[in-house]
């Protein structure tokens, strides 16, 4: 199985794949961008791509939902990471002498106020990834450099922590979702939970005409986000993540909405995976069974 991540080993996105596959023979496609990663799967260089998709302290991670719009992708499963961030440098280091700190620009907003106490001449670099950050610093022996990632990271690489737990949230959480072309594949599990998208007419009260259908239909909202929609000024695109019970339920409600609203779109059935539970993927074959 070829997963395309943004990162290398010993990454976050590196752990959610391990989460979601722990028994199975996993090859990491591993991509600089995160538009690298839906590139690799719409070529068919990987199976599937994992994406962050939000985290508790930075948000939702925008241009993603745009990558997985973009083609004709699907979201097949979600995976929870608790991400604890750790200072970490070379093991000649102390804290005294680091004046300068890469990591991510995701991982470095989780942690702005831990770095908003060091000096005015300190140096806050954004890299392309965590683990990447800190095995540059190990490789190439950089002096007075530090990395923000975490701890599996210091372990893999060799690199002395220097501070722990210094996100700005204890209880700090990443989701990711694994994409792959649409149709491509089938899960096992019973869905539970779906990602739609659509955009609405000038009408007054459609957006909450919209949400009381779904209500109507016993289903639960649990995340709405906006985006704009490229080429068209001051018209947005609305990505909602909700849950069911009924599955029957939820395909009479999207074909209800789908009347209702405009540029309607499934982008995934999958299952809540707040357990982290190992995914039941299959590959659909080529003749659809």
């Amino acid at each position: 199985m070829k997963i395309a991540i943004q990162g290398i080993e010993g990454s976050f996105h590196d752990e959610a794949v391990q989460k979601l596959f722990p028994n199975e023979n996993v090859e990491l496609i591993k991509c600089e961008a995160f538009d690298h990663v839906t590139q690799c799967v719409k070529e068919g260089k990987a199976e599937y791509g994992l994406l962050a998709i939000e985290n508790t302290i930075a948000g939702s991670i925008l241009p993603n939902y745009n990558l997985i719009n973009a083609d004709e992708f699907e979201i097949f499963d979600e995976v929870f990471l608790n991400i604890q961030m750790y200072l970490m440098a070379l093991e000649t280091e102390s804290i005294i002498d680091i004046f300068e700190v890469h990591s991510h620009p995701v991982a470095l907003l989780q942690c702005k106020d831990y770095l908003r106490k060091f000096p005015p001449q300190f140096k806050i670099i954004e890299g392309k990834d965590t683990a990447s950050e800190a095995k540059r610093i190990k490789e190439n022996n950089i002096q007075g450099a530090a990395a923000i990632a975490g701890k599996q990271v210091a372990d893999r690489y060799g690199l002395k922590i220097l501070d722990s737990n210094i996100q700005d949230i204890k209880e700090n959480e990443t989701r990711f979702v694994l994409m792959g072309k649409r149709g491509s594949s089938f899960n096992k599990k019973i869905p539970n939970k779906a990602t739609i998208k659509f955009q609405l007419g000038s009408e007054v009260g459609t957006l909450s005409k919209a949400l009381q259908l779904l209500a109507g239909y016993d289903i639960n909202l649990t995340k709405i986000q906006s985006l704009p929609v490229v080429g068209v000024p001051w018209r947005y695109a609305f990505f909602v993540d909700i849950t069911f019970t009924d599955l029957q339920k939820f395909y009479d409600a999207t074909e209800e909405l789908n009347r209702t609203v405009k540029e309607f779109k499934i982008v995934g059935t999958y299952t809540q995976n707040k357990e982290n539970a190992p995914s039941k993927l299959t590959n659909v074959n080529a003749d659809g069974k």
